[in-house]
This record gives C-alpha cells, sequence and structure tokens, in this order.
C-alpha cells in the first residue's frame, strides 16, 4: 500500500513538474516574448558597443598624449586660451541700433 502511494505521489509531482516546465516553455515562445528578449539583446548589445566606443577613445587619447610627448607637442592649457568674441552674423534690421539703412530695398525695382 505504502509503495502504491509512493510510486503515485511521484507520478503526479513529475507530472505537474513536467507541466509547468512545458507551459513555461510554452510562454518564452509567444511573439510577445521573443520580441521582447529580442529587443533586451539589443539593448544590452548597444551597451557594450558603447563602452568599447568610450575605451576606444580613452585609448586613442591616452596614445595621443603619449604621442605628443614623445614629439614634444604640448597642447596649450585650455585656461591659457582667450575667450572667443563673438560678433553678430546677421544685423537684426527691426533693431534700432543695426538699422543701417533708411530705405527699404526693394529687389524687384532693379528689373
Amino acid at each position: 500500500m505504502f509503495r502504491r502511494t509512493f510510486w503515485f505521489t511521484a507520478g503526479a509531482a513529475a507530472g505537474v513538474w513536467a507541466t509547468t516546465k512545458v507551459n513555461r516553455k510554452l510562454r518564452q515562445l509567444t511573439p510577445e516574448s521573443l520580441a521582447a528578449q529580442a529587443a533586451d539583446k539589443a539593448i544590452e548589445a548597444g551597451h557594450r558597443l558603447k563602452d568599447f566606443a568610450l575605451d576606444v577613445r580613452a585609448g586613442m587619447a591616452q596614445r595621443e598624449d603619449e604621442l605628443n610627448d614623445a614629439l614634444g607637442l604640448h597642447a596649450p592649457d585650455v585656461h591659457e586660451l582667450a575667450a572667443p568674441r563673438r560678433v553678430a552674423a546677421i544685423d537684426h534690421p527691426k533693431h534700432p541700433k543695426h538699422s543701417t539703412t533708411k530705405h527699404s530695398y526693394n529687389r524687384n525695382e532693379d528689373h
């Protein structure tokens, strides 16, 4: 009697375990789940690519400093540079300070 009860319980537990495993696998293979997995992999690959690019950039800067030291070329310190001058590229016609002409110019008058 105990033997039959043991095997019945073991079989039921194995069935529950197998059913749970199969249902979990089926949920992983749905289109939504596959899309989410692909998106996660793409994000992970993007992070690895960004880390690689940052490592390359740091290596380039380090190598550039080594070459500059070897060649005796030293860039001026950032604080030694003068501040850039700002010049207006276009005169604003409505502002009275910048108005240089008193008459409006019509391109069609020349034709």
